[in-house]
């Protein structure tokens, strides 16, 4: 201590022997875990590490992402190869295991991962409360959102139910956050809700909003127009007329009636929410996201939510943004893909996240668990 003591005044002296206890901390680590002390004071100097790019083939790999067949198609790749972790927090308590996929490498490379898990956020993509008890519902005779039919939306409610809710209550009091994103920009009804960046609700607020919401959605006229019955064709192009008059989504004022999404939208009640989740409005865009995940001290993302193939990677907390500043895992089946002209989302899914598996780490609901609190591996 008498080395700072000269030159640090007493306002600032916890600051700094915690950040040289933080320092002690990760040379500590890197000589435990990768025996070259040279190396380990390289990275402590330029803040990166060399990593081996070393792999091993796996022997009889076993199918990925098989444990919800209902809902996700198994992944079946010949060859995978294992290889070093990719991220190695000191003091870990949150074993990530994950796979990407190589054209060059010729096969799936699979890695463990140890994160710190206050250090994380676990956010949903657009659980929407569509056809549950919120009362926000498919518009009638042939209006479409979410998945697009009631019966595909029952699935998908399902699925949050069965897959996503049980993730998120197993890790929401050792995580750094759990959050949601919904379409819109931020309302005084939802505001009321749902803790967002700005503000916390009390219960009474919670409360009332609550009952004003379910008001403003119950009262909607969940009407639009019929398909049509008559279609005007030319002779030169009469499929482009068809398709032009008729097409195959069409989620506009004509059969979702006017104002139908300019409702609030709610979180799914098949998920629990509870009052430190947060709610993020994609109207706010993802700097404001960003900001305030780093704010918090979040460095890493468990991505889970709807729909795998749209939302999921390009809406505001979409993996095309997150993964541009944070450690993305994409939790992959805990996402469903829209799945049009099938009763099953799950060859749907698998062909999604296996694109999205060139540039991201893909990893499953029983791959994410706690390590000893030792910090054993």
């Amino acid at each position: 201590m008498k080395l700072f003591h000269c030159s640090i005044d007493s306002s600032n002296r916890r600051t700094v022997v915690i950040a040289v206890f933080q320092t002690i901390l990760a040379i500590v680590a890197c000589l435990g875990f990768r025996n070259d002390a040279s190396q380990c004071l390289a990275q402590e100097q330029t803040g990166q590490r060399v990593y081996r790019n070393q792999m091993q083939r796996i022997e009889s790999p076993k199918p990925l992402l098989a444990d919800y067949p209902e809902f996700f198609e198994p992944i079946l790749e010949e060859s995978h190869f294992e290889a070093p972790a990719i991220v190695d927090d000191p003091m870990a308590d949150m074993a990530v295991r994950a796979w990407r996929f190589s054209y060059n490498a010729r096969g799936i490379i699979e890695m463990p991962n140890y994160l710190r898990a206050r250090d994380t956020a676990i956010i949903m993509v657009h659980p929407w409360a569509i056809d549950d008890t919120w009362g926000w519902v498919t518009p009638e005779p042939n209006g479409v959102a979410d998945f697009c039919t009631p019966r595909k939306n029952e699935l998908a409610s399902k699925h949050s139910r069965e897959v996503i809710n049980p993730f998120l209550k197993r890790f929401r009091t050792s995580v750094g956050l759990v959050m949601y994103s919904v379409p819109g920009n931020a309302d005084p009804i939802r505001t009321r809700v749902y803790r967002t960046f700005q503000k916390n609700p009390d219960a009474q607020e919670r409360a009332e909003g609550t009952k004003q919401l379910r008001k403003v959605l119950s009262d909607f006229d969940y009407r639009g127009e019929p398909l049509p019955k008559t279609i005007a064709l030319s002779q030169a192009s009469p499929v482009a007329d068809y398709f032009r008059q008729f097409p195959g989504l069409d989620a506009s004022d004509r059969f979702n009636g006017k104002g139908f999404w300019s409702l609030p939208i709610p979180v799914s009640t098949a998920i629990d929410v509870e009052p430190e989740d947060v709610l993020i409005f994609d109207g706010e865009g993802y700097p404001a996201l960003r900001d305030f995940l780093k704010q918090n001290g979040i460095r890493h993302v468990l991505l889970t939510g709807y729909a795998t193939d749209m939302c999921y990677c390009r809406t505001t907390a979409g993996y095309e943004n997150l993964s541009k500043d944070f450690n993305v895992f994409l939790v992959a089946d805990a996402s469903l893909a829209t799945f049009p002209s099938n009763t099953s989302p799950r060859f749907a899914v698998n062909a999604a996240i296996s694109y999205a598996a060139l540039n991201q780490l893909i990893t499953q609901v029983s791959w994410v668990h706690p390590i000893e609190r030792d910090g054993s591996k």
